[in-house]
């Protein structure tokens, strides 16, 4: 996106491409038009934690700012993301935000069914948002599956692509999408 910049460039290392795919379309929305941002999927959570720390000391853009991104699934939240943390710990001028989607990727998408109902064209999703299991999505064990009530054939990646331009942070009900933006948006003012 757009030109580089040392002082504007994030990093997002994410677990899976669909992470990507969905983040192509939300990161220019939630970045200030000044930053530019590079997403690089790996291939599942172990490469990322193997590999991930290396990628982040060797990157050549100086004052890029770094995001790792990794579902729960069926993890505990806390540990996980001290974990993740820690591989990251012996970088400390390159440290980066840790975010952990619970429990799922998908758990972000049936956060906003309006968007979802609207990219699919199925009304009858953003009628079931009001229910009560899909008031806190991150709590679904398999958001996947509930997805695919609505749309039989929903494929991931294809999703992710299709919903990361049209989710709404202000109304997504997924309170780990909410604190992956607000994170982002403090990184990018200079926060930590």
């Amino acid at each position: 996106r757009g030109g580089r910049s040392a002082m504007t460039q994030l990093v997002v290392l994410a677990e899976e491409p669909s992470a990507c795919d969905l983040l192509e379309g939300l990161l220019p929305r939630i970045l200030p038009a000044s930053w530019t941002f590079k997403c690089i999927p790996f291939e599942g959570k172990q490469d990322l934690e193997k590999r991930g720390p290396k990628f982040v000391k060797t990157w050549q853009v100086p004052h890029a700012r770094f995001v790792v991104v990794r579902d729960q699934d069926s993890a505990d939240c806390v540990t996980l993301k001290q974990s993740l943390a820690s591989r990251f710990a012996a970088i400390p001028s390159r440290r980066p935000l840790v975010r952990i989607v619970c429990r799922q990727l998908e758990s972000w998408v049936l956060g906003d069914l309006a968007a979802f109902a609207e990219e699919f064209g199925v009304p009858s999703a953003h009628k079931h948002a009001g229910k009560a299991k899909y008031r806190s999505p991150d709590l679904l064990a398999n958001p996947i599956v509930e997805l695919r009530h609505f749309v039989p054939g929903y494929q991931k990646r294809d999703g992710a692509r299709r919903l990361g331009r049209r989710l709404d942070p202000s109304r997504n009900r997924s309170t780990s999408f909410g604190v992956f933006c607000e994170g982002v948006r403090k990184l990018a003012s200079g926060g930590p």
